[in-house]
Order: structure tokens, then C-alpha cells, then sequence
């Protein structure tokens, strides 16, 4: 089954770009990514570029309005995802465990929809 794993932090808590704090963080996803290929779990995934960069879109009373930025005003933003094919939610615990941003962040797991027409 394919869950994925939404991945939310406060920029202000992420560590600093250059720092050793920093290195270690890249570090972490790098070895989560290691991970995942050496006990052959298929995986796909990136980081996001920051909220500054978002469109929002709606749709009301038929027509589309656009804004800057995302939707929710939080604190945490949303800075990545894999998605991960697993047997159990279990499993895909384990590996959102994994995530090195779940140390000052928040790490959501959410099962895919399966069979859809997109």
C-alpha cells in the first residue's frame, strides 16, 4: 500500500544553511533516502521550494481565484513529501520515524487513494 509522508516544520527551527546543525539535518535525508532503497522500498519524493513561492487556487460561485501564498496561515509549513510503498501503516510509521525534520516538526502519514481516474 502507498502512504504518503507529508513533512511540516517552522522554517524559524529548521537548522541554519552552512551550519554543521544544517549539514547534519541534508545528512539525515540522505541516509533516510539510503534507507529506503536498501530494504527495497519503492519511494519517490522532494522538498518544496518555501511558502514565498506558493499560489493558492479556489474556485467560487464558477470562477478562479488565485492568491500568493498558501492557504492556511501556520506556523509550520509543509516542506516536503515522499510517498512510500509499504505492506502496513506500521511500516510506514517506522520509516516517517525516520524523518529527520520529525525532531522539530511534524511528520503526517497519510494512506494514498488507490484505483482513482484522475
Amino acid at each position: 500500500m502507498r502512504y504518503m509522508i507529508l513533512i511540516y516544520a517552522d522554517p524559524a527551527n529548521e537548522p541554519a544553511w552552512g551550519t554543521p546543525a544544517f549539514d547534519a539535518w541534508v545528512a539525515g535525508y540522505g541516509s533516510l533516502n539510503a534507507k529506503l532503497a536498501a530494504d527495497g522500498i519503492p519511494a519517490s519524493g522532494s522538498g518544496l521550494q518555501g511558502v514565498g513561492t506558493a499560489t493558492s487556487v479556489r474556485l467560487r460561485g464558477g470562477k478562479v481565484e488565485t492568491m500568493d501564498g498558501p492557504f492556511a496561515e501556520t506556523k509550520e509549513h509543509l516542506g516536503g513529501y515522499y510517498v512510500i510503498d509499504v505492506p502496513d501503516l506500521d511500516a510506514a510509521l517506522r520509516y516517517a520515524a525516520l524523518v529527520p525534520s520529525a525532531a522539530f516538526g511534524t511528520v503526517e502519514v497519510r494512506p494514498v487513494v488507490e484505483n482513482t481516474v484522475v
